[in-house]
């Protein structure tokens, strides 16, 4: 799971620093329209990366990410964090 949740935020970064017309970055900031199914809406990736960033005390990742060396040294942080003592 550490290995996963890493990943998860290495590509974050990645996505964040893309270009706008990029495909990924169209679908990672893309509003789906009409209506949604009955019930509990389905969790989506961002919620569970947004989840670990708050389990590690980030704030303003959207911000952050956007300097490479800055979310660097985040990913290291997390890296200690997650593989514990």
């Amino acid at each position: 799971m550490t290995v996963i949740k890493i990943r998860r935020l290495e590509w974050l970064g990645h996505v964040i620093r893309m270009n706008e017309t990029r495909s990924v970055k169209k679908n990672f900031e893309g509003k789906l329209e009409g209506r949604r199914g009955r019930g509990r809406p389905r969790l989506r990736w961002i919620n569970a990366v947004e989840g670990d960033l708050r389990k590690l005390g980030v704030k303003r990742w959207r911000t952050r990410a956007l300097d490479r060396e800055e979310w660097a040294s985040i990913i290291r942080e997390a890296k200690a964090k997650l593989k514990g003592p």
